[in-house]
């Protein structure tokens, strides 16, 4: 690794921490301009020792030889980003009031910034609205808004913001608009407009205006935190769990697709290849659970809500709850764990291993099974209607791998800080997936992170980073091969 690319890397890391800065006013003005000083300057001292790091950092490394095709560049400037956002992120949450170690502060902040939504905050009904909003903004930040700053500034940076955007989002090769720029304004105006639609949702629906812009940044970031312990829960309202049903779908869906839709004029793209099993899942993941809740001595209306909200919450990354599905017995908890793994569309803002995976893996073993019986046959894998060479199908194969095995390691590791096999399995698999709630009476959609050790906690916030960085970003930074020029 060579100092000038290390030099890059960290002036680039000043940028973010500046836009980390800019973004801690917004909840410092809400506190002040409701009487809550405190606060307030909690919000506006942080932004200013957030605003001198990064000024530091662009001042002193602030240079420009860098080749900007260098692959290694933008892997390391993905994952330290990540990194430096969550502790500037947790700054505020430590020196406010809720009196929270700064474990507990980097773990909210982390789990805010990967959309993950796990939580060890309690009395978030009377929490004051600087720090509830703080806490959706970095949803919304990590939802989609980093990226977007990144393709947007990185290319006049003369650093290649596409190779960044694949790091981040593992989207697949198309390139539905033919600029870095031109996506990132795409992507950003559906975002916003997105983000505006829901809010107006959640208020027509019943919420307070403060609680639907918050669970608007929340819902389309695919997120799920919520200004209410009880999450959606809190309002037993069914026009309310019916907006966030739609909107948890729509961002989990590929934000490229409404953009292209608009452009193309309603013309089909080769971007709904995913959609559409995506939705089929959906579906048949909330009939299952459905039927079994009925079995079980639920009336069919109640079962049918509970099922798709909670179903549709937990496969799009999202972990609002409605009810503690731990206790819908063995089934539902297997199911729903299941869901951890399968996650919503590539280049959405949801979490898990995404469908486009799931359909490369079917195609391909199907094939091997076809071959199995007649060995000199050509059976071509598609998706998207093109063809998939037996390199893609290779690496996606290894991301399965590389995926479950990551799993597996770090709740071995979370066990063996005292934490049992459900919740150690659960925490993890949840913060891989980025979905929120894990399963059980300690970690479970009753109750939050809070209780579980601090080395815990740590672990599963990695856990968290390396499923939002996609796995392989983060694994291949760790190599040290990485670091030897």
């Amino acid at each position: 690794m060579t100092a000038d690319r290390l030099r890059f890397v960290l002036f680039l890391n000043g940028v973010f921490i500046l836009a980390m800065a800019f973004a801690m006013l917004v909840p410092a003005i809400v506190d002040f301009g409701a009487g809550n000083s405190r606060d307030g300057m909690t919000f506006a001292s942080g932004a200013v020792v957030s605003a001198g790091i990064g000024l530091l950092l662009v001042a002193a490394f602030n240079q420009g030889d860098v080749d900007p095709k260098d692959s290694r560049t933008g892997l390391l400037v993905t994952v330290s980003a990540w990194l430096s956002a969550c502790l500037i992120g947790a700054i505020p949450l430590y020196n406010s009031h809720l009196g929270i170690s700064w474990t507990d502060a980097v773990f909210e902040a982390a789990s805010a910034l990967t959309t993950t939504g796990s939580t060890v905050l309690f009395g978030l009904d009377q929490m004051p609205p600087g720090l509830l909003l703080w806490r959706s903004l970095l949803q919304w930040l990590g939802g989609i808004g980093i990226i977007v700053m990144a393709l947007s500034v990185l290319p006049a940076l003369r650093v290649g913001g596409m190779q960044l955007f694949r790091a981040e989002s593992s989207d697949v090769s198309e390139k539905p608009f033919p600029k870095v720029r031109q996506i990132a304004r795409n992507i950003l105006i559906v975002y916003l407009s997105l983000t505006l639609l829901c809010a107006i949702a959640f208020d027509v629906a019943g919420m307070t205006t403060f609680d639907a812009v918050n669970h608007a940044l929340t819902t389309i970031a695919t997120g799920g935190m919520s200004t209410k312990d009880a999450s959606i829960g809190y309002y037993g309202s069914l026009p309310i769990e019916l907006v966030a049903i739609i909107f948890m779908m729509m961002g989990a869906l590929p934000l490229a697709f409404y953009a292209v839709f608009l452009v193309n004029r309603g013309k089909r793209s080769t971007i709904e290849g995913q959609i559409k099993a995506f939705l089929l899942i959906v579906t048949a993941m909330t009939l299952a659970c459905t039927a079994w809740n009925i079995a079980q001595g639920m009336s069919p209306p109640t079962a049918l809500r509970l099922s798709a909200f909670n179903v549709t919450s937990v496969i799009t990354s999202t972990g609002y709850v409605t009810a503690d599905f731990s206790n819908w017995g063995s089934f539902a908890m297997g199911l729903f764990f299941l869901l951890y793994f399968i996650g919503g569309c590539a280049g959405s803002t949801a979490g898990g291993i995404k469908i486009f995976r799931w359909q490369i893996l079917f195609a391909g073993s199907g094939r091997v099974l076809r071959q199995m019986l007649f060995p000199n046959s050509l059976v071509p894998v598609r998706f998207q209607g093109r063809s998939v060479d037996d390199v893609a199908i290779g690496n996606v194969r290894n991301f399965f791998f590389l995926y479950l095995v990551t799993t597996l390691i770090l709740s071995l590791l979370v066990m063996a800080t005292g934490l049992d096999f459900l919740s150690s399995l659960s925490s993890v698999a949840q913060g891989m997936g980025n979905t929120g709630p894990g399963l059980g009476p300690l970690v479970g959609p009753a109750t939050n992170f809070a209780a579980i050790p601090d080395a815990a906690k740590w672990l599963i916030a990695i856990s968290m980073i390396v499923g939002r960085l996609e796995l392989v970003t983060f694994l291949v930074v760790l190599q040290p091969w990485f670091w030897r020029r």
